[in-house]
């Protein structure tokens, strides 16, 4: 913990950026950096507009950066080099499995359940998704994330650092709500999937 001490006040000084920063590298896990985001306003050193925008920025930027990862590298490229941003290859074989299942949905409700979330940009890059819906979709998921980690961490001042814990109550509901609208989804999907039609031509022999 005091690594991640040590690299979140040096993120803090350089204000929102650092917040941005701190999402976009992903080496310390979003919670922890809105918390402490969280704390830098209740302190008066930062202001919670410009937190949430520099959490959405950050946050969306991240996801873009393995979007497009997997858009022009594809999976070879992510299973060789996605160990230095700890994306594992388990992490991408969930994550396709989740997205070829529940479809482009599944990026917005994937973003609330562990181990999926932080890979889920991959297969959609991949599969060549549109990138304004993919933004659309992170966006509408990040938005609520980073509103409520920074006014947790806000109201936990000092004490930020129980964080993990203390929003398990709140996030646990969420996790099981996500994955509920998502076997809607795809149990919309399929009812309104039209059923691939095969033709079967007969050759006339003279």
């Amino acid at each position: 913990m005091d690594y991640i001490i040590n690299i979140l006040e040096l993120l803090a000084n350089l204000g929102y950026a650092g917040i941005a920063l701190g999402l976009m590298i992903e080496i310390i896990p979003s919670e922890l950096v809105l918390g402490y985001g969280g704390f830098l306003i209740s302190s008066g050193r930062i202001h919670f507009f410009g937190a949430f925008l520099a959490g959405v920025v950050g946050g969306t930027l991240a996801q873009l950066i393995l979007y497009w990862a997997g858009y022009y590298g594809g999976r070879p490229f992510l299973i060789k080099y996605g160990k230095y941003i700890f994306i594992t290859e388990r992490h991408i074989d969930v994550a396709e499995q989740w997205f070829q299942k529940y479809g482009t949905g599944v990026i917005f409700t994937a973003r609330f359940i562990p181990v999926v979330r932080h890979a889920i940009s991959i297969p959609a890059g991949i599969a060549k998704m549109s990138v304004v819906k993919f933004t659309m979709f992170t966006i509408a998921a990040i938005v609520p994330w980073t509103i409520f980690f920074l006014v947790l961490g806000k109201m936990l001042g000092g004490n930020w650092r129980e964080i993990k814990g203390i929003s398990e109550p709140y996030i646990i509901p969420v996790v099981i709500l996500a994955f509920v609208m998502a076997v809607l989804y795809y149990i919309w999907r399929r009812k309104h999937t039209p059923p691939i039609v095969t033709v079967h031509t007969k050759i006339k022999t003279k």
